[in-house]
């Protein structure tokens, strides 16, 4: 599994060229991507295409070749296979049929983000790529919202704008984050602020809505911890004429409040009745 450059071709690794080189074999996303890549280094090894739709159907083939000994390379179009890339399938079926994968480390632009994102937190979540259409990644964005990790998306250039605008939404426009875009190439652009700034700038700046873009999203602050019987004036009318589930439902819909403190709370006050 071997990563490639995800724009400067000088982050190649002198091992991912000997590997290469030395391949029977490549299995590339897209062989006219790689094949640049390979004239540009004067690599001259066969390659085979191996991309989402036909990943499975090319994980036998594959498997028979590492069964004659063939060396078989494994390249996205750029950065490290199976993140976020084809390549996680031919993985796990080389796994299974019990030949060796080697990772051979190299560009990411998930970590590149990280680390010129300027957080702090020792933790993050990858999501990788939201759902395309609003709703749905409205509805995605509100699961991690208030985690307290840092979140990191992957992101198109016609959905950028409609992206950030929607997590400025559900995170909140004070959430600070980082786009950081087109990572290695030449217009490469990393900007820190907060979500509503940056969802303004990316809106009335078509520059920034052009190549592929990385979204970092700051930890959720830690929310104060309230004091469980603060929630009885509102669940003891409710859980008198509902079920349990029911009034928990409503009285987290009416507060806000955290559903599990919620129903925690419920309980309580349903036993002691």
């Amino acid at each position: 599994m071997v990563a490639t450059p995800i724009g400067n071709l000088g982050d190649i690794t002198a091992r991912a060229l000997a590997v290469l080189s030395q391949a029977d074999v490549i299995a590339a996303e897209d062989t006219r991507v790689t094949g640049q890549l390979l004239k540009q280094f004067g690599i001259n090894t066969p390659m085979i295409s191996v991309r989402e739709h036909n990943e499975h159907s090319m994980a036998d083939k594959i498997i028979a070749r590492l069964a004659a000994g063939d060396t078989v390379a494994q390249v996205s179009d750029a950065g490290t296979p199976a993140v976020s890339d084809p390549g996680a399938v031919l993985a796990a079926a080389v796994h299974a049929a019990g030949f060796q994968v080697i990772p051979i480390p190299g560009a990411s632009a998930l970590t590149s983000a990280l680390s010129a994102s300027g957080f702090t937190c020792a933790h993050s979540l990858f999501y990788g790529f939201l759902p395309p259409k609003s709703k749905q990644r409205r509805d995605e964005l509100a699961k991690v919202a208030e985690l307290p990790y840092l979140t990191v998306f992957y992101e198109a250039p016609h959905r950028i704008a409609d992206c950030v605008a929607d997590m400025a939404a559900v995170f909140g426009p004070e959430r600070e984050a980082v786009l950081a875009r087109e990572l290695t190439k030449t217009f490469e652009t990393i900007r820190r602020a907060p979500l509503g700034q940056l969802a303004e700038w990316i809106a009335n700046d078509s520059n920034q809505q052009r190549g592929e873009a990385v979204i970092v999203v700051n930890a959720a602050a830690p929310a104060e911890k309230a004091e469980s019987s603060s929630y009885d004036a509102l669940l003891t009318p409710l859980i008198a004429e509902l079920p349990l589930k029911q009034a928990v439902a409503l009285a987290q819909a009416i507060s806000g409040a955290p559903r599990n403190a919620l129903y925690e709370r419920a309980l309580e006050l349903k036993k002691a009745e």
